[in-house]
This record gives structure tokens, C-alpha cells and sequence, in this order.
């Protein structure tokens, strides 16, 4: 008997949101991010490739053939680059800087071939003048034309607080244990030995004193 997986149950909303999914704003300014680094890898790959061609003279073909060739690997260096953080961590470098994540349906991790289709189907909530993103607005979920074609969700990851470095207290090395209970280490203090002092020559004096005895005329 086979039974089918019960709908996972919707996450807590984040503190700032209100809602636990990816608004569209924060997935646009996300997907610019990201644009903006592919882009980047692009141009600079494309004017060292330039420049190295350039101490060549190429007929008008190759260099032709060229363009299309970098044309054709900066397709696939940006499906690969969504690809690749959809399926290992859910984050894209601008979905990180906006704390939004990509999962299944059910919450689990996105498969090579599930984040290579979603890739794929992309295009499909933009090219019609974006109509395909009006729906997250409407959906119950946030849910784009291509989240719902490939059962997909954006959700929000709460970042985690920062823990502070304990304070080292005040007479303590870098690297080294600090003074028991907090307080300033006590040196020991020098303390010369004591003066000698000469021995008396005089005797004691008696306990009693002893008066000669008086001799009267009889």
C-alpha cells in the first residue's frame, strides 16, 4: 500500500516579516544580487578572453564563433551557478544577504535535477511582463508560476545571534589563563631576614637582692 507524503505542516513566521515565506520584494533585491555577481564573472572572463584573442589576428569567422562560444558558456555558468547553491545549501549568495532559502514542498533539501528544472522554469515568471511573479502577492505561500511548477517554497531563515567574546579580565595575558576568581595576581613580596642582634654580656639580674649583714659593736 502506498500512501502519500501529508502536506508539511507551515513554518513559524520570522521576527520582522510577519510571515515565515520570501516576499517579492526580497526575492527581487535577492535575484539583482545575484545578476550583479554573474554578470561580474561574465564581463571580467569576457575582456581577459578579449585581450588574450587580441595578439591573434582570427578571420572574421572564428572570432564570430568566439562570440557565440562565450555566449553559449555564459548560459551555462549561470544556470550551473543557480543550480549549484539551490541544491547544496538553498542559498544563492543574495538569498543569503537577504535570509531567504530555497526547499521542497515539504521542506526538504532541493535535489541536483529539482534545482535545475526550477532553474529552467525561471523564464517562465518573466518573460510575460513578470506575471508569473504577481502571484507570489495573491499565493497562500509566496509561491511564483515556477515555484508551483516545481513544487518549490522560499522561506526565511532566522539568523542566529552573535555570541560575544567573554571580557578578559584586567591583568591578564593575551593567550594565558586569567587569575583565579578574577582579581589581580599577587606577587610575592621580598622580606629580608631580620637584623642580628649582639648577645648581652651582662647577667641577668637575681631574683632577689641580698644586703650585706651589718656587724653592731657589742
Amino acid at each position: 500500500m502506498t500512501g502519500s507524503l501529508a502536506p508539511a505542516p507551515p513554518p513559524a513566521a520570522v521576527d520582522g516579516t510577519g510571515s515565515a515565506y520570501g516576499g517579492l520584494v526580497t526575492r527581487i533585491v535577492a535575484f539583482a544580487l545575484d545578476a550583479a555577481i554573474i554578470d561580474a564573472v561574465v564581463v571580467l572572463v569576457g575582456v581577459v578572453c578579449a585581450l588574450a584573442l587580441s595578439l591573434f589576428n582570427l578571420p572574421n569567422d572564428v572570432q564570430k564563433l568566439a562570440v557565440a562560444a562565450g555566449g553559449v558558456a555564459a548560459v551555462i555558468w549561470s544556470v550551473s551557478y543557480f543550480t549549484f547553491f539551490w541544491s547544496t545549501t538553498g542559498q544563492t549568495p543574495g538569498n543569503r544577504v537577504m535570509s531567504i532559502e530555497v526547499r521542497g514542498a515539504h521542506g526538504e533539501r532541493l535535489s541536483v535535477r529539482r534545482a535545475f528544472v526550477r532553474v529552467l522554469l525561471l523564464p517562465l515568471s518573466v518573460i510575460p511582463l513578470g506575471a508569473g511573479l504577481w502571484l507570489i502577492l495573491v499565493d497562500r505561500r509566496r509561491r511564483a508560476l515556477h515555484d508551483q511548477l516545481a513544487r518549490t517554497v522560499v522561506v526565511y531563515v532566522a539568523k542566529a545571534p552573535r555570541e560575544r567574546a567573554p571580557l578578559r579580565p584586567r591583568g591578564a595575558k593575551p593567550g594565558g589563563l586569567p587569575p583565579s576568581g578574577g582579581a589581580r595576581e599577587r606577587r610575592p613580596v621580598y622580606a629580608p631576614p631580620e637584623a642580628a642582634q649582639p648577645a648581652s654580656t651582662s647577667l641577668p639580674p637575681s631574683s632577689a637582692t641580698r644586703r650585706p649583714n651589718r656587724i653592731s659593736a657589742g
